[in-house]
């Protein structure tokens, strides 16, 4: 019975290969705990296993089975051990006899050509477990030997069973390409394939045989003795009788023959390139070298010198003098070593492990690179170069067919499918770039060598697979659009089970089915035979589904009503019409095709006729900044387009050869004698032969100065604008694929060079232009731009000798210099500098424009504001923040232009004092019972602008009346307030009227610096008091002679009142004494009392003299009585004076009648009449 099994870790606390010596053995006396473990089910499942892999009997097995197999499998299933083989070897036995074969178990593997077969067990875990199942615990790996290279079966493992079993998971596991790479996948996928090609390479390579030089015995001992004794080995180390021994140099002398041959072996060892791969080319010449440098290396050896030197010392000069060229080994190592400039670190593995597309395109141009850079270098031949390239081709359509059949192209969806024979295609367009860069590199090596003339031509291996693969690409495109037109969402997926009940989707589907059932990349005699049939078949099925659809398209045609209808049908099914079934269908159709494709041409034809500048293409192309030549020649671009989309509109609807109907025929020629109008080429020539027959070209001075039409002159930049023009024409034409000449080129690259300088100083010019017309429009600020405008001006004196030509020789040195470098291009700064100064003279300019506006407005207002100090202040002051702007700005000739503006200001302020002075005259001059009459000429001003006058007579601008009372107190008649009085309040009025004026304070240029003038230096006049100075007539004279007039019609009128005066003042005898007895007087006195009663004798009580009023109510009544009674008193007087006299009168009447009475009337006739 056996005994249990027992854990084999539970054996030593360290495990059970805790005591293994180097070698994996066990310590002869720790055997016996090894022995424990029962390895009785392990050799069961031996010989379960090993007959049929090994191709043995049970008895061959036991013989494996020794006194040594328990130790080695105890230290197998311990920890350290990792493996045990299993080794078939071969006996050696005599030829007739058949081959019996050992079976040996060992950790440890050796490789000989004996071993028939070896078979690897490798655990899974660290240890077995006796418990578990072998079979699930252990890897099986079948490896072969014998005498070939177990290159073929390590690549057979690798290739067909590590790699796809790595893929597989991969693939099943998914996570997409971001998780992958993050895993390190790609990585690992490219290590395999490098793995696999290496393997393939050692696999192909041609075995260069090994050269080992037959040293003699003698030669060998003597060689080693000299080396132990630490000197330099030569003949003196043979012994003397050797050297002359006819044998023993006989000897020597059959070994230099054996070298000569066996190297010759090598040196003219050679391939036929033309047969395996590429890499079997690059690989032979590489070993190759390696195995010359390994002759070269024994030649070089101590052995070979002695043996040429005994041979030399006996005079056998024959076999030492010819010993190098008979081996040819100089010659051959050169030529290998020139070769492998070549095959070096040649990128042929980028190829053969590229893991996509886009890796076989990069290797392809790096190969090609290599390929075309070294062949120059290295003499490697021409006629050898051409079948490597071939063998490349070779490889190149071995990877692309690997890649391409892992992605099963007909089951992958269309839009992969489509992308991948895309980007197949892009790979194939670069095999011809780089064919044809290959061959013209061929040539020229072939000439320079002065080879013997070989056709360059390059069989491509894979030619079949790009026919296959367009051929394919074709196929699918027009299966996928039937499929899409018979799909439930196109217009034909409504026909579901129609005449003779065919879905046609499902037809669709099983006839590609049939398809999807073959390699369709094989492209051997088999395979294309293979693809034929199923392709058949395919078109079998397809074609019931085309005769549906021919149905259902000639319904919608015959029910179309229009051309239009027509092209929406055709638009629809387009996709369908390169199927010849279908497009033969609908050729009855093309009549009213054609016509409606005549009517779009004809429009065409309109446009065209129209021209290019009358149309709306070339206002967009200003727009644009798209120049005249170029904008045409894009506009007859766009309309060759849009004929060349309705000539593919009918050949689309009427297919291939289309033209050769007469209809089409006709429109053809139509279409091409259009497009002949339409070439473009004769506007490029004409725009060329101007180009070259004006004097272009970007020189002369900076600046010119234009001669104006109306008079005077203009300062202009010297850059012709055509020169501009030029450079976007050249610009454009160069996009539209046209040669431009070098000339012009270079000219407009120059005019690209200063454009953006050239336009900044024509925008500094315009600026420049436009401020002087502003500050010619404005007047009053020349002289505060001044010395913005002078520093403008020298920045043109010194343009005016900088010339275009340094801007185009410079313009490379100013790239590369920094600004901040003093070398910087002074021109370049010059455009600056003179942009800055002009762009400084604008602003200032704009700037004390809308100040000099506001300076005007509030001077202007100054005339018709109203006449208070308040709205002169602030005016005033609005003008004073505006002139300490200027001032803090630091405006030049601030003084000088104030002072103009302050006499300005006078003028106006004159103005308003002179209409104040006149208005103060009107409305002292008025009286009470004319309150309208005024002066004639204030009259008119006021009626011509009454909004004037509101506005000047806002405020208390009236002069009130003064009252003056004619009192009496002790009998003394007196004026109170007195005449002076009237006189000092109409003057002080007056002052007042004018110190509105006068008094406001004077507008000053410096008073950011007017403390520091005051320092010996008188300060100038604040205000407006001097004005009164300045007036040129008697203005100022007048109202003082109207206050005097005044004041003395005044003194007149109160003089009659103070003559009452006397009445208390004088005697009455004093009057009766002057009177006497005339009468006369006493009658003059009487009338003049009645005259002089008429001042006081009255209703009214007061006295107006427009602005004075005299009130005499208080002394009126006690003159008046007073008045009465001196009145009486000399009437009475005057009465007893008159009756006295009559008295007198009559008596002496009356005497005289009595003496008339008593004379003759004679003697009165005689004399008495002349004394009468």
């Amino acid at each position: 019975m056996d005994p249990p099994y027992t854990p084999l870790a539970s054996t030593n606390g360290n495990g059970i290969n805790g005591g293994l010596n180097g070698n994996g053995a066990l310590p002869h006396e720790e055997t016996g705990s090894a022995v424990s473990f029962d390895s009785g089910p392990f050799r069961a499942y031996l010989l379960q296993l090993l007959p049929p892999i090994l191709g043995a009997s049970h008895d061959d097995i036991e013989s494996m089975f020794d006194d040594e197999f328990e130790g080695r499998v105890a230290r197998y299933a311990g920890e350290g051990g990792g493996v045990v083989y299993v080794v078939k070897r071969k006996d050696d036995v005599e030829d007739d006899m058949p081959p019996t074969y050992s079976y040996l178990l060992t950790s440890h593997l050796t490789y000989t050509p004996a071993n028939s077969t070896t078979v690897a067990l490798i655990k899974r875990g660290p240890t077995l477990d006796p418990i578990s199942p072998l079979s699930s615990q252990l890897h099986i790996l079948n490896l072969f030997g014998g005498d070939e290279t177990p290159y073929e079966s390590l690549h057979a493992v690798v290739s067909n069973g590590v790699k796809p079993w790595f893929d597989a998971f991969v693939g099943a596991r998914g996570g997409g390409k971001d998780g992958d790479t993050k895993m390190g996948i790609p990585m690992t996928k490219k290590k395999f394939a490098e793995l696999e090609l290496s393997l393939l390479h050692l696999q192909q390579n041609v075995e260069i045989p090994e050269t080992h030089l037959t040293i003699h015995a003698v030669i060998q001992k003597a060689v080693e003795q000299a080396q132990a004794s630490g000197v330099r080995p030569n003949i003196s180390h043979i012994p003397p009788k050797l050297l002359n021994d006819s044998t023993f140099l006989n000897t020597l002398h059959a070994h230099v023959n054996t070298w000569i041959k066996s190297i010759q072996a090598v040196t003219k060892l050679n391939r036929d390139v033309a047969s395996g791969t590429a890499s079997q080319e690059i690989n032979f010449w590489l070993s190759l070298e390696r195995a010359l440098e390994g002759i070269e290396s024994q030649l070089r050896s101590e052995e070979v010198n002695m043996v040429m030197d005994c041979l030399r010392n006996a005079k056998r000069f024959h076999a030492t003098v010819s010993f190098i060229a008979d081996t040819g080994l100089k010659d051959a190592t050169d030529n290998v070593h020139k070769y492998n400039q070549l095959m070096k670190d040649f990128p042929l593995n980028e190829l053969l492990s590229a893991p996509d597309l886009d890796k076989i395109q990069e290797a392809l141009v790096l190969i090609f690179g290599h390929l075309n850079r070294k062949l120059k270098l290295s003499p490697y031949p021409i006629r050898r170069a051409l079948p490597l390239v071939e063998a490349i081709s070779r490889d190149f359509n071995d990877q692309l067919l690997r890649i391409l059949t892992s992605h099963r192209l007909l089951y992958t969806p269309y839009e992969t499918f489509e992308r991948l024979l895309a980007q197949t295609a892009t790979i194939f367009r670069t095999w011809d770039d780089l064919i044809k860069e290959f061959t013209n590199v061929a040539r020229e090596v072939t000439r320079k060598r002065s080879e013997r003339f070989i056709p360059i031509k390059v069989v491509a291996a894979h030619g079949k697979l790009q026919e296959r693969m367009r051929y394919l690409r074709e196929w699918r495109k027009q299966h996928e659009q039937l499929a899409v037109m018979t799909g439930p969402t196109k217009g034909l997926g409504g026909v579901g089970m129609d005449v003779g009940g065919m879905d046609m989707e499902e037809e669709v589907k099983e006839a590609y089915e049939v398809m999807k059932r073959i390699d369709v990349l094989d492209v051997s005699t088999d395979g294309t035979e293979i693809w034929v049939t199923a392709e058949n078949a395919y078109n079998e099925r397809v074609a019931r589904v085309e005769n549906q659809i021919i149905s259902r398209l000639r319904d919608r045609l015959g029910t179309a009503r229009n051309a239009n209808e027509m092209f929406r049908v055709f638009s629809k099914f387009n996709a369908l019409f390169v199927r010849p079934k279908i497009r033969g269908a609908i050729q009855e159709y093309q009549t009213q095709l054609i016509d409606s494709v005549k009517q779009d041409i004809a429009r065409l034809h309109d446009k065209f006729k129209t021209q290019y500048r009358y149309s709306e293409a070339y206002h967009m192309s200003q727009m644009r900044d798209l120049p005249p030549i170029a904008g045409a020649i894009i506009w007859a671009r766009q309309i060759e387009r849009q004929l060349l989309t309705y000539m593919k509109r009918v050949e689309d609807v009427l297919g291939k050869g289309w033209e050769l109907y007469a209809e089409g025929q006709k429109l053809q020629s139509e279409s091409s004698a259009f497009r002949k109008k339409l070439d473009t080429r004769p506007v490029y020539d004409a725009w060329l032969h101007d180009i070259n027959r004006r004097d272009m070209g970007v020189n002369g001075r900076l600046f010119e100065i234009v001669r104006l039409r109306g008079g005077g002159f203009q300062l202009a930049v010297n850059f012709d604008p055509q020169i501009i023009t030029l450079f976007k024409e050249v610009r454009n034409l160069l996009w539209l694929n046209f040669q431009v000449p070098h000339a012009i080129t270079n000219m407009a690259k120059d005019a690209k060079r200063v454009y953006p300088h050239a336009v900044s100083l024509m925008e500094t010019v315009r600026t420049y232009g436009q401020t002087l017309d502003l500050v010619e429009s404005n007047k009053g600020i020349e002289w505060l731009v001044a010395e913005y405008r002078n520093e403008a001006q020298r920045m043109v004196t010194r343009g005016m000798n900088i010339r275009w030509d340094h801007f185009v020789s410079q313009y490379d040195a100013a790239r590369y210099v920094s600004s901040s470098d003093g070398r910087d291009n002074r021109h370049i700064q010059f455009v600056r500098e003179f942009a800055s100064v002009v762009s400084v003279l604008q602003d200032k300019t704009n700037n004390v424009i809308d100040l000099y506006k506001d300076i005007l407005r509030a001077v202007e207002d100054l005339a018709t504001c109203s006449y208070t100090t308040d709205a002169f202040s602030e005016l005033l002051s609005r003008v004073q923040a505006a002139i300490d702007r200027l001032n803090l700005e630091g405006y030049a000739n601030l003084d000088q232009w104030v002072a103009e503006l302050d006499k300005r200001i006078e003028g106006i302020l004159l103005q308003r004092l002179s209409h104040v002075i006149q208005v103060w005259c009107s409305e002292f001059d008025r009286t009470d019972d004319s309150d309208s009459r005024r002066d004639p000429l204030i009259a008119n001003k006021r009626r011509g602008d009454k909004r004037y006058n509101e506005k000047f007579l806002e405020g208390s601008m009236t002069l009130k009346p003064i009252v003056h009372e004619i009192r009496i107190q002790n009998q003394v008649i007196f004026l109170d307030p007195p005449i002076e009085y009237a006189r000092q309040t109409w003057i002080k009025q007056l002052h007042d009227w004018l110190g509105i004026v006068c008094r406001l304070r004077r507008i000053q240029s410096s008073r950011y610096e007017i403390g520091l003038q005051m320092q010996g230096a008188t300060a100038s006049e604040t205000t407006y008091t001097s004005l009164l100075t300045h007036f040129s007539d008697n203005t100022l004279e007048r109202p003082f002679a109207l206050v005097e007039s005044k004041v003395q019609q005044l003194k007149e009128y109160v003089a009659k009142w103070l003559q009452f005066q006397s009445l208390w003042d004088l005697e009455t005898e004093y009057v009766f004494n002057r009177l006497g007895d005339s009468l006369a007087h006493w009658q003059q006195l009487l009338t003049e009392i009645k005259k002089a009663r008429s001042t006081f004798d009255t209703t009214e009580t007061q006295k107006t003299f427009g602005v004075c009023v005299i009130d005499y109510e208080q002394v009126q009544a006690r003159v008046n009585a007073k008045y009465d009674a001196w009145q009486r008193d000399i009437l009475s007087r005057f009465g007893v004076k008159l009756g006295n006299a009559m008295k007198e009168m009559h008596a002496s009447i009356l005497k005289a009648r009595n003496d008339l009475e008593h004379h003759s009337i004679e003697g009165l006739v005689g004399g008495g009449s002349r004394r009468f």
